[in-house]
């Protein structure tokens, strides 16, 4: 009798292990509250509150491949504001990274590595980096996502924020200054949704290393918020290729190009907002 309640117990284990699925496409929207990092009423005026994207996330039981759905023809939300028509005042635009900005973001979790496939000043980079370890605190709260039951995880992290603090606008003399003092490092929360029946360590950016594909992901009490609005089982293999194209630099190298670059265009008049 014991002896075949373990043959019983044993079958309904395998059972389970082979329902779990082990690949998937899942489409993201991703929320980023704009107005969260600024204080100045005159900007927040002419920024939008909200600025959404859609995201795609390709992956297998140990790859993964994250990048950004592009929009067709997107409207300019700045379009009709200061120096609208004329050329005059400051463009604004935005630059996300980690898979956000146009490039793909490959993880290899079998081998620990990460590569971002990105463009800078016209150049094609590969920007490689280590998937370190991120240490979630599970939980038994759950709630359904897409139809899949998932389970709630939390853990904090450290950011460096950067901040805006003064600004001029119009005419053909329009310039920008912001002050050097870096604010102090703060934590923040992130709290997670993810689906155990789906059994990869994958989620949006660089967020994920839990027992099952991240679903919902609210960082810093909704600064920042992606959920998956489409989920599907199939996924061409051929998408989930590690990129080649691009001269192969580190993340710090690849951070202080970018800094560089964003110093170079409030020389010149112009200002980029990083999500």
């Amino acid at each position: 009798m014991k002896k075949a309640f373990l043959l019983i117990s044993a079958a309904m284990g395998i059972s389970a292990l082979q329902a779990q699925i082990k690949e998937g496409t899942i489409v993201y929207e991703r929320k980023v509250n704009n107005h969260r990092s600024i204080t100045n009423e005159q900007m927040r005026a002419m920024i939008p509150e909200f600025r959404i994207s859609k995201h795609l996330l390709i992956f297998s039981d140990s790859i993964s491949i994250y990048r950004m759905i592009p929009e067709n023809e997107a409207p300019d939300p700045f379009a009709g504001g200061a120096g609208a028509g004329g050329g005059n005042g400051i463009r604004m635009s935005f630059n996300m990274a980690g898979g956000s900005d146009g490039g793909d973001l490959y993880k290899n979790f079998s081998q620990s590595k990460s590569i971002l496939s990105s463009e800078l000043a016209g150049k094609s980079y590969l920007v490689v980096d280590s998937i370190t370890q991120q240490p979630w605190k599970l939980t038994n709260e759950t709630k359904q996502i897409l139809g899949y039951t998932c389970l709630k995880a939390t853990r904090k992290i450290t950011v460096q924020a950067t901040q805006m603090r003064t600004i001029s606008i119009g005419g053909p003399s329009a310039s920008a200054s912001s002050d050097t003092t870096r604010p102090k490092p703060r934590e923040i929360e992130l709290v997670a949704w993810y689906a155990q029946d789906i059994a990869s360590p994958v989620g949006p950016e660089n967020y994920g290393q839990l027992p099952g594909v991240i679903m919902e992901l609210n960082s810093d009490n909704g600064a920042t918020v992606y959920t998956a609005l489409e989920f599907k089982k199939e996924v061409d293999p051929k998408q989930l290729k590690e990129p080649k194209k691009g001269k192969t630099v580190t993340a710090s190298e690849f951070s202080k190009m970018r800094m560089e670059m964003m110093q170079q265009q409030f020389q010149n008049g112009g200002i980029r907002f990083g999500g």
